[in-house]
């Protein structure tokens, strides 16, 4: 039994955690590589300031999230899996690895893609199951990555599963830390972690700095969970980083974010600097950036997504950082009862506390609400 998930903060922490994700995601929802002149224009001279209408609404999240919420999904269904034919839980690299993959490939028929097609040759039920997928506001395209959309379609023919010693691509896009953060909860080995980050990541994106970043950012969030400060747990990150082949690119993109964190408060300007990220290495680079210049989770989630990039991916990977230092407490009230799909949300983190820390049910109710794999 972990303890430490018992505990009333680390709640806050998560919920926070996912919840100012979802917020940074639907903050840039409307502006995605928008110049910060076009976003001047579309919100106003200190550009976005609050909520603005993106896929018919307020408050609306993009893949993002949307995949952030399959990743923990498919992580709570493997523990859930192996403790029921087991009793008792041991990491099990290769099942938790087929469980994203097959929780990535139910988010990939909630974008329009029949089951059957979506599923992949492994799967043989006829309608894909678990209780996340009953939610119907999750069936809607909201500008999902080329990449990540293109090889689960790819996985869906062929059943073959890429990873970091088998790249599917040569991508570094940021598809596959933007959606990582959940990887945090999976164990306290933080080599464990920091593997399992990437190789979620390298279902999708073959280029180190596009998996590599995603194990450097769970490592994070676990030590923020935690509660240790984030420069303390951007360094232990470091250390696990750099135990891979083809860190350099990450690394540098991380010492490039924590001298810019010197020069005081963010601006548009400064944080272009690091880049526009778009690619694994500058999507968290950018990201701790904010977090390190900044005093609370909502003026860093708006500093997050008013730059000329991809604004939703920089405020859902800020937005998980945030979130986890700050917990849910301090997130802005008439922004949570804006966001879509926030009891969805609230739910599944309460879920994979409850999993993951010792308290889950052990009954047939609880196992078809998270099957195995």
């Amino acid at each position: 039994m972990r303890e430490w998930l018992q505990d009333p903060a680390t709640r806050s922490r998560l919920r926070g955690s996912l919840f100012a994700g979802a917020i940074g995601d639907a903050l840039g929802a409307k502006t995605e590589f928008d110049s910060i002149d076009r976003i001047r224009e579309i919100a106003g001279p200190a550009g976005i300031t609050d909520l603005i209408p993106a896929y018919g609404g307020i408050g609306r999240i993009t893949d993002d999230t949307q995949m952030t919420l399959f990743t923990l999904e498919g992580l709570i269904r493997a523990h859930a899996g192996t403790r029921r034919e087991q009793g008792t839980f041991t990491t099990a690299a290769v099942a938790v690895e087929q469980s994203l993959q097959l929780a990535y490939q139910r988010w990939l028929h909630t974008q329009g893609v029949p089951w059957e097609r979506a599923r992949g040759p492994e799967a043989t039920s006829a309608e894909p199951d678990g209780w996340l997928i009953t939610n119907r506001e999750l069936f809607s395209r909201r500008a999902p990555g080329l990449t990540c959309f293109s090889e689960l379609e790819a996985y869906g023919k062929t059943g073959v599963r890429a990873g970091m010693d088998k790249p599917v691509n040569n991508s570094k896009g940021c598809g596959g830390v933007m959606r990582a953060a959940p990887v945090a909860l999976w164990s306290d080995d933080l080599a464990e972690v920091f593997r399992l980050g990437a190789e979620s990541a390298a279902l999708t994106h073959g280029h180190p700095s596009g998996y590599l970043s995603s194990g450097a950012f769970a490592v994070i969030v676990h030590e923020l969970l935690l509660g240790k400060p984030l420069l303390d747990a951007v360094a232990t990150a470091r250390v696990e980083l750099e135990k891979y082949q083809g860190h350099e690119e990450q690394s540098v993109a991380l010492d490039q974010a924590l001298a810019l964190a010197e020069a005081g408060a963010p601006t548009p300007e400064k944080l272009e600097t690091l880049g526009q990220g778009n690619i694994g290495e500058t999507a968290l680079s950018m990201s701790v950036y904010v977090a390190l210049t900044t005093t609370d989770p909502n003026s860093a989630l708006l500093a997050s997504v008013n730059h000329s990039g991809d604004s939703d991916s920089t405020g859902s990977v800020c937005g998980n950082l945030v979130g986890a230092m700050y917990g849910e407490q301090a997130l802005r009230q008439d922004w949570l009862e804006k966001l879509e799909l926030a009891e969805v949300i609230g739910q599944l983190a309460d879920d994979a506390l409850a999993e993951f820390g010792g308290n889950a049910p052990g009954d047939d109710r609880w196992y078809a609400r998270y099957p195995a794999y």
